[in-house]
């Protein structure tokens, strides 16, 4: 009986991991990272009107370099740092004209604060990271676990970045 009680315990109190979450669609519908089981994420919260915004260029030549390989790529647009436009036809359109983005994207997102999605409060509790500022990255390996981290100032296809996809997707 003990070890029924153990056995429970362990798998109740086991940390979730990213594929446990979903997303709205910018597009309509939803974006299960339990779909992309199996591929490298890159997440990123992004906002149109930051100094940043022209790291969406860097994100899609990332991710047309990559994605044949495993990578994924999610921009999360979130105005929780003041800079992104008021609705998501507005984003959808600036970063098509202006980036030509094909990578997903979600609704406008909130990452960070009591109103945070459930995949951002998640990665604050098991990972201790709350992004600081727009184009804050998340790497997920294919198993939903984080592995690391980046700031804004890290670009998309630098080395800090390109070397830890690398070593997933090899």
């Amino acid at each position: 009986m003990r070890l029924l009680t153990w056995v429970f315990i362990m798998l109740t109190t086991l940390p979730a991991l990213a594929a446990d979450f979903v997303f709205e669609d910018i597009d309509g519908g939803q974006i299960s990272l339990g779909d992309l089981r199996g591929k490298a994420v890159l997440v990123v919260n992004t906002a149109s009107r930051c100094g940043f915004t022209s790291q969406y260029a860097g994100l899609q030549k990332l991710y047309d370099t990559y994605k044949d390989e495993g990578l994924e790529i999610l921009a999360v647009p979130s105005g929780d740092f003041r800079q992104e436009l008021k609705s998501e036809d507005m984003v959808k359109q600036f970063c098509e004209i202006n980036y030509g983005l094909t990578i997903p994207m979600t609704t406008i997102t909130h990452v960070k604060g009591p109103e945070a999605h459930p995949f951002y409060k998640w990665i604050q509790e098991e990972y201790d990271f709350v992004p600081s500022w727009n184009f804050n990255k998340i790497l997920l390996d294919q198993e939903g676990k984080m592995v690391a981290s980046f700031g804004s100032t890290a670009r998309p296809s630098g080395w800090r970045i390109t070397r830890k996809i690398n070593a997933l997707l090899r």
